[in-house]
């Protein structure tokens, strides 16, 4: 008796999900995805520095030798100033967290006050300062901040379309009905939702590509001691958010051409999105 109710009140519940409602459900999904690859190495919680754009730190390693290089000696020079070092960088959006010794991570806004938390010998190259000048000079996190607002004012404009609700027809029976939704506020959600997604996806190549060539030229500066790589939780933070960005997109510009059709067709307005 108790799963027949509970299936009458699910069926009851999923007949009365709209389509906006989906809609809805990715782009909140899509705001919480792009908040969190905002807040990478913003603070020293468990997960938060585990979201970062590159990270550098001190690694010997046979070094790479080619016919380009004019002196390749110069390894040899590095990897006696490196030493025993083992710190690590790695930057966010709008933070930065050291490992020094290889225990927890020390994170913050100000490269300054993380810099004097460790010695000479535990940064001999000075790549927290090396790290600072990536973030401050190449991170641009304005546009993806920019795209959270457009899609936040999207998520609430699909929030005023109609639901279902109970009409008496002629005879006096009840029968579920949907309004069509205005096509002005279809529109301007549709544009909006669009020039997010644009911004996302301008935002995440630009971190990719710049992650990327900041991360081989850093390594080949300190080759054979020095290591750097690319946070593969951020890039999947980023290319999720954009993808769920574009399918909302979509799935508002079908809707948008389904109405069309359905006002060419049928000019009762009782009818579902």
């Amino acid at each position: 008796m108790a799963n027949m109710r509970f299936a009458t009140g699910a069926g009851r519940l999923v007949t009365f999900i709209g389509y906006h409602h989906v809609l809805m459900i990715l782009i909140a999904v899509a705001i919480i995805l792009l908040s969190l690859l905002l807040a990478g190495c913003s603070s020293s919680s468990p997960v938060i520095p585990s979201i970062f754009l590159i990270s550098l730190y001190y690694r010997s390693y046979p070094p790479n030798f080619d016919p380009a290089q004019v002196d390749p000696g110069v390894t040899t020079a590095i990897a006696n100033i490196v030493g025993q070092a083992i710190l690590e960088v790695r930057v966010g959006y709008f933070g930065i967290c050291i490992n020094p010794d290889g225990g927890a991570f020390l994170c913050s806004n100000n490269a300054s006050s993380l810099a004097g938390q460790v010695s000479v010998d535990q940064d001999p190259l000075n790549l927290i300062w090396v790290a600072s000048t990536f973030k401050d000079s190449i991170v641009f996190p304005y546009l993806i901040i920019v795209a959270i607002i457009l899609a936040f004012f999207c998520f609430v404009l699909l929030a005023t379309f109609p639901g279902w609700h109970e009409e008496l027809d002629e005879r006096g029976s009840g029968n579920n009905v949907k309004p069509i939704p205005s096509r002005a506020v279809s529109q301007v959600a549709l544009a909006l939702i669009f020039v997010a997604s644009v911004f996302v996806l301008v935002s995440v190549l630009w971190q990719h590509t710049a992650s990327v060539a900041a991360s081989t030229i850093a390594q080949d500066l300190g080759n054979g001691s020095v290591k750097s790589g690319v946070g593969t939780s951020a890039m999947i933070l980023g290319w999720f958010g954009f993808a769920l960005l574009i399918i909302v997109t979509i799935g508002l510009l079908v809707m948008i051409l389904s109405l069309s059709l359905i006002d060419q067709m049928d000019p009762d307005p009782l009818t579902d999105d």
